[in-house]
């Protein structure tokens, strides 16, 4: 019997996560595993939490891991979004079926993996990523989908500058890209980044970006076209599966080569105190304008602690920091980035 296709969504992600995970614990094999936290949401659906911190540390700074917090979560959910939910949603999904008979409720399935990846290290980048799948069921007929979208992407965080880092993790994600659509879909999911993940009130982007795509299915603008076929002829729900499996499959090797290049590069309290600073913009970021976010929140039987598992454990806020003012120094240079992005391939 064939698999349904959500089923086959929610299978790619567990694996994925799996691949995530214990690629990762086999990196740093004298740090604490992954909490894996299996959990059923009332309303519908399951999920599984991976969350990684040290217990209770005596002393944060003599903690001797590569990963200071992480979490890769996957998320197989479905029920009923509110109207509240909806609203919010068609602002950015024009596709959303509209009926005053069903009160604005709307039959929902979504599967997706969200990941954070906060180290210890000043030196070595914090790195998210996130791909799901999304579809709408008719209220009158909820076999019937009458909706669908891939929404996702991935991005880099560094406190500190180094251009080889950000040359390697955006080439790495030009490759997935290009596999379905040569010179024609990194371009635009770049420049998405950058404007997606930007704080306005700071006047700078979060971090050196990567790609980010949202409602991308057979019937709007987002198509993925071909090199032999620049016309962007629609593309069906397995090919535009198909880049998203490239996207997700490569984030090891577009990240932990970094990493693993960073982690035990010597530091000073100095830049610790920097890095503290900058993930403070990733707090300010995450709570103030990230769509994901306020969707979770905004979803009854939301689980909190999945949702809020991408804040940093320790950020820091100074009032007029002197840091970073100093054009000529390493921190001067990250926000130069910042706030003018750069093409890196």
């Amino acid at each position: 019997m064939p698999v349904a296709f959500r089923d086959q969504v929610a299978e790619y992600v567990v694996n994925l996560q799996d691949s995530i995970v214990t690629r990762f614990e086999q990196l740093d094999p004298s740090a604490p595993k992954f909490n894996r936290d299996s959990w059923t949401r009332t309303e519908g659906g399951k999920g599984i939490s991976c969350a990684f911190a040290v217990p209770n540390p005596t002393r944060p700074e003599e903690t001797n891991t590569i990963l200071e917090k992480a979490g890769v979560n996957v998320s197989i959910v479905h029920g009923s979004l509110p109207p509240a939910a909806v609203k919010q949603m068609r602002v950015d999904h024009a596709t959303l079926p509209s009926d005053p008979d069903t009160q604005g409720v709307l039959p929902f399935f979504a599967a997706g993996i969200s990941l954070i990846i906060h180290p210890r290290n000043p030196h070595a980048p914090t790195v998210h990523a996130n791909y799901r799948y999304f579809e709408v069921s008719d209220p009158k007929e909820p076999s019937k989908t009458v909706a669908w979208w891939f929404g996702g992407g991935c991005d880099l965080t560094p406190s500190y500058l180094y251009e080889e880092d950000a040359v390697h993790f955006h080439e790495t994600l030009k490759i997935a890209c290009d596999k379905h659509a040569p010179g024609v879909l990194y371009p635009p999911f770049k420049k998405w980044c950058d404007e997606y993940f930007y704080i306005p009130h700071r006047k700078e982007a979060r971090g050196v970006g990567g790609i980010f795509f949202d409602d991308l299915n057979s019937a709007n603008h987002h198509r993925l076209p071909t090199d032999k076929d620049p016309s962007s002829r629609p593309r069906s729900q397995e090919e535009i599966f198909g880049f998203v499996k490239s996207c997700g499959d490569t984030f090891l090797a577009s990240y932990l080569p970094i990493l693993e290049k960073r982690a035990n590069t010597p530091f000073t309290e100095q830049q610790r105190r920097w890095q503290l600073l900058r993930r403070g913009r990733y707090v300010e970021f995450n709570l103030v304008y990230d769509r994901g976010t306020k969707f979770g929140l905004n979803t009854p039987g939301a689980r909190v602690e999945s949702i809020l598992m991408s804040l940093p454990e320790t950020a820091r806020w100074e009032y007029q920091s002197e840091m970073g003012t100093d054009v000529e120094s390493e921190e001067g240079k990250l926000l130069e980035v910042v706030r003018n992005p750069k093409e890196w391939v």
